[in-house]
């Protein structure tokens, strides 16, 4: 199964804010280097080990850019942002913030001088971060490079420009506060949580977003389209999409942390995840998020999906389909659809292939791409695209076999769906 998360819901989740990611305190960080350069360098590395768990490279570091320096264009359904500049330059970075300062930005979403954060920053997931983690990742973003670079001015549409409206989304959508253990779970489960609904901000991707640009709490980890890019991140609680109930720890840590494991391969947004940020976790950590991503799931068999076809064309696309999948799938995926794990993921059986939305496969179909290149799995197999070479008519036909084959219970899907992805960004 692969799991397709997130990294534009960072878009709306890290854009607006992360740029708001400051800082460090003068008191911790003396706190903590009183007696010699030994107990800075551990806090130092320290927080950036804690700024991969947060992945802030992904936003604040545009393609042939330098390191957080900002400035990557994120496209949202309000407008564009730009990322901001978060390193230690006094005039355009962060340099002349405080721990105050960052923590206030980490954890009650605003600016040093009380500016209210666009929710694209993701603190309603940072609030759970802590103090003491709040000040590592700043002290360690104090020692990267600074980088002269005024941060580029947001383009949104009226009246989305107006920070004032931020008051009312506030009040609906979120809730300030550090992540609190639960008792009645294991130190593992515990961690495991806080990595995921804290600073890894997972539930920005995996939970559906509305027009507002906010989340409900109840339907928290359920899945949804991810604005702007054509993704659909699957429900973490539902084994009728990705949750992992039915899976074993060691197949979602292989997951999390080298993309690929005996029951799928990450590709898309949650490949950028792994690259990025997981892929450089402890393994305690990685196992943490496994055992506590697990007991989300539900064992709920999946329910066959509803297509708006009618039978006698959905079976045509079917016929169709096998015949594309022997020439062009069946060398990798095998005749029966079991793959040949872990390179290649299995079809049959595979939940992300039978989801409700069929966006995944088509785009898979269409656009073809690679499992992150991870310590783990230094020369990934890739999928080549097919979009050339296969009309619209040809793709909903393989997708709707792959679907809908090998006790596959998925719906059948139109050439109108596979066309209306071609046009979809590929980054």
């Amino acid at each position: 199964m692969t799991i397709f998360t997130s990294y534009n819901a960072k878009i709306l989740a890290l854009v607006f804010g992360l740029g708001a990611i400051a800082a460090a305190t003068s008191s911790t960080y003396a706190e903590d280097t009183k007696s010699a350069q030994r107990p800075a360098a551990s806090l130092v590395a320290q927080g950036e080990y804690l700024a991969r768990a947060g992945d802030c490279i992904a936003c604040h570091t545009k393609p042939e850019g330098k390191l957080f320096a900002g400035g990557r264009a994120m496209p949202t359904p309000f407008g564009t942002l730009y990322t901001s500049n978060i390193t230690p330059d006094p005039e355009t970075g962060i340099g002349k913030w405080n721990a105050d300062d960052f923590y206030a930005t980490m954890h009650n979403g605003r600016f040093p001088d009380g500016g209210l954060i666009y929710p694209a920053m993701p603190f309603g997931s940072y609030t759970k971060v802590t103090r003491k983690d709040s000040d590592a990742i700043f002290a360690y973003l104090k020692t990267v490079q600074p980088v002269k670079q005024a941060n580029r001015p947001h383009d949104l549409k009226f009246p989305y420009n107006n920070r004032s409206l931020i008051l009312g989304w506030r009040t609906l959508f979120f809730y300030e506060g550090e992540y609190k253990p639960d008792p009645k779970q294991s130190d593992e489960w515990n961690r495991g949580a806080y990595l995921v609904e804290g600073l890894g901000h997972c539930g920005m991707c995996h939970t559906a977003i509305n027009a507002l640009g906010g989340s409900s709490e109840s339907e928290a980890f359920q899945g949804g389209l991810i604005p702007m890019q054509n993704w659909y991140a699957p429900s973490l609680t539902s084994n009728k999409e990705a949750g992992l109930g039915d899976w074993s720890i060691k197949d979602i840590t292989d997951l999390l942390k080298t993309g690929v494991s005996a029951r799928g391969v990450v590709f898309g947004p949650m490949a950028e995840v792994v690259y990025n940020s997981l892929q450089y976790l402890s393994d305690q950590d990685v196992r943490a998020m496994a055992v506590y991503l697990k007991s989300l799931g539900q064992g709920a068999p999946p329910q066959p999906a509803a297509s708006n076809l009618p039978t006698s064309e959905s079976s045509l696309l079917s016929v169709l389909g096998k015949t594309i999948y022997d020439r062009h799938c069946a060398s990798c995926h095998g005749a029966e659809g079991l793959g040949k794990p872990p390179h290649y993921p299995p079809l049959a059986g595979n939940q992300s292939i039978q989801m409700s939305s069929a966006v995944n496969p088509i785009r898979m179909v269409l656009n073809g791409g690679y499992p992150p290149g991870t310590a783990g799995n230094p020369m990934p197999y890739g999928m080549p695209p097919f979009a050339q070479s296969l009309s619209d008519d040809e793709v909903a036909a393989v997708v709707t076999y792959i679907r809908t084959a090998w006790g596959n219970r998925g719906a059948a899907v139109s050439a109108h769906e596979a066309n209306a992805l071609r046009a979809a960004p590929l980054d």
